[in-house]
């Protein structure tokens, strides 16, 4: 099975939304070696001008995680999880991810390409807060391993 190329354009619906806790990014800062006072000490982020601690940039992949799982569970997607290989990763930000935002994600499949037996497949995840301000939009793209 190969994947959908008519995935190319769709949208889908917004994820459900995600309550960015003080823990949570505080437990991702240390698990990616973030060091800086504002990932890890309120007082340090308030001062810095923020509601509470910032989560380092990479956090906006634990928000497009839930937008992305909803696209492998789409019957028509062609694409089998377990030969797929994340392939590239990037970010584009308003304003950094703080404890307390409530983050909501709409993901697009900006691409749809195949190189040879494999495929590759872009998803730009636009994730905004619960005014609806842009905050980040994080783009995925996935290998997905055809047969050998």
């Amino acid at each position: 099975m190969s994947v959908n190329p008519e995935l190319q354009g769709r949208t889908l619906p917004p994820s459900a939304s995600y309550l960015v806790g003080r823990e949570k990014v505080r437990e991702f800062s240390r698990a990616v070696f973030a060091q800086s006072p504002l990932n890890h000490d309120p007082e340090a982020a308030i001062a810095a001008g923020y509601a509470d601690v910032v989560a380092p940039p990479t956090f906006a992949v634990v928000v497009q995680e839930h937008a992305l799982a909803e696209l492998l569970a789409l019957p028509d997607t062609g694409i089998d999880f377990s030969r797929v290989v994340h392939g590239d990763q990037r970010f584009s930000f308003t304003r950094p991810i703080v404890a307390g935002d409530l983050l909501t994600a709409t993901l697009t499949v900006t691409s749809v390409k195949t190189l040879g037996a494999h495929s590759m497949v872009t998803a730009e995840s636009r994730i905004v807060d619960a005014s609806g301000d842009h905050v980040v939009t994080a783009i995925s793209t996935l290998v997905v391993r055809g047969d050998e």
